[in-house]
């Protein structure tokens, strides 16, 4: 099997990220767009969640599909639509056509999610190392999208975001169709057959299990930190804009770059010692917040710390998963990804709860508790693992 050229990885890892990101442009532009269709912002603010619904029915219905059919031919069609989708939330006549655009766009993202295994099916060697740097660009493309759609929307307007994205899609849609040999089909049972097997994956494996409850927590103190984070820096003493807290999210992209580097500790069988390291990092990046109540620079540590942390330990994870059964990559991973935003939304909501309640002090109080959590359960399930190693060979 030839290995995958540095040009055929960066294209798949701009193009996962060019479709993750249209999921949040709407977030820091509802403003905007409540003013342009005369709603309020709350009514507005059912586009981000609109969205993120439609990113999890994709995620379950759509990316298994990517172990029944060949996966090239099945992220141009989500590309395809993906396009259809942005143009009609650009010329979005009504507040009601919008919502259903928005539903779409993240229905049909999920094409990331489609990228991710066959970049796992095309290679052997260095499996974490490709895999870890094409999560990169999903995470890139999450984390600059707030601050390219807030720039946009300042320059040009809100539906220019939408516009320029349809652009970007239609051109890495190209890209992918032109130097990535094909993947044969592997699964050969009915669309049903495969959502049951899909939800079986669950059961067959316990490092699947273990690794979704460590993604689950890890990628929770992620999103419990952001969505807090936003309210906490809109209030006194900072009243910062929306705009510059959107320019935090540059220095979580500029940790996004390290994260491949635990893929290449996964490919030489040291998953454990990473994330180890990383759920630590996690930890650690809330603590100074503890330690360091109100200081803007402790935030700015916090924010590069903790998403190295989080980033690292979901290269990790994926790249452990992928090693299960290369005939089920597609399906392995909707189970995970499904657990990994799960987590994010459980995260974030209640993070916003004991942020109501207890403010800042009590939403980190919460971060630091999942983070702990996810420490023990990677620290349980290596001795669990040993302890069953032990009793085999003996």
């Amino acid at each position: 099997m030839a290995p995958l050229k540095n040009t055929q990885v960066l294209i798949m890892a701009a193009t996962a990220g060019i479709a993750v990101a249209n999921v949040y442009y709407s977030q820091p532009i509802l403003h905007e767009i409540s003013l342009q269709f005369h709603t309020t912002l709350e009514k507005a603010g059912s586009i981000s969640v609109l969205a993120q619904i439609g990113y999890g029915i994709g995620l379950f219905f759509l990316t298994p599909i990517g172990d029944m059919i060949e996966r090239k031919k099945l992220i141009l069609y989500l590309q395809a639509a993906l396009v259809l989708s942005l143009l009609l939330v650009a010329f979005a006549p009504n507040i009601m056509i919008l919502y259903i655009g928005s539903l779409l766009i993240g229905v049909f993202s999920v094409v990331a999610q489609v990228i991710l295994p066959m970049a796992a099916s095309l290679v052997k060697e260095n499996r974490g190392k490709i895999v870890g740097q094409i999560f990169t660009g999903i995470l890139v493309g999450i984390l600059l999208a707030r601050v390219f759609s807030g720039f946009i929307t300042n320059w040009l307007g809100w539906q220019y975001v939408y516009l320029i994205s349809a652009v970007l899609v239609a051109g890495t849609a190209i890209l992918m169709q032109t130097d990535f040999r094909s993947v044969p089909e592997r699964f050969t049972g009915t669309y049903a057959g495969l959502l049951k097997s899909t939800i079986a994956q669950w059961s067959r494996f316990p490092v699947l299990r273990r690794t979704a409850l460590t993604g689950m927590l890890a990628f929770g103190t992620l999103s419990a930190f952001w969505v807090t984070l936003t309210l906490y820096l809109s209030e006194a003493p900072f009243h910062y804009s929306a705009s510059a807290i959107g320019l935090f999210g540059l220095l979580a992209a500029a940790g996004a770059l390290i994260a491949p580097l635990f893929g290449k500790l996964a490919d030489k069988g040291s998953s454990v010692r990473s994330l180890l390291f990383s759920t630590g990092l996690t930890l650690l990046s809330i603590v100074i917040l503890k330690v360091a109540p109100g200081a803007i620079v402790a935030i700015w540590i916090t924010v590069i710390l903790l998403d190295i942390g989080v980033q690292a330990t979901q290269v990790t994870n994926i790249a452990v998963i992928y090693t299960l059964d290369s005939l089920a990559n597609s399906r392995i991973n909707t189970v995970y990804m499904t657990s990994y935003f799960i987590g994010g939304a459980l995260g974030s909501y209640f993070a916003i709860q004991f942020y109501k309640s207890g403010g800042w002090p009590a939403a980190t109080a919460f971060m630091a508790l999942l983070a702990l959590i996810a420490i023990i359960n990677v620290v349980t399930s290596t001795s669990n693992a040993n302890k069953l190693q032990l009793g085999k060979s003996e």
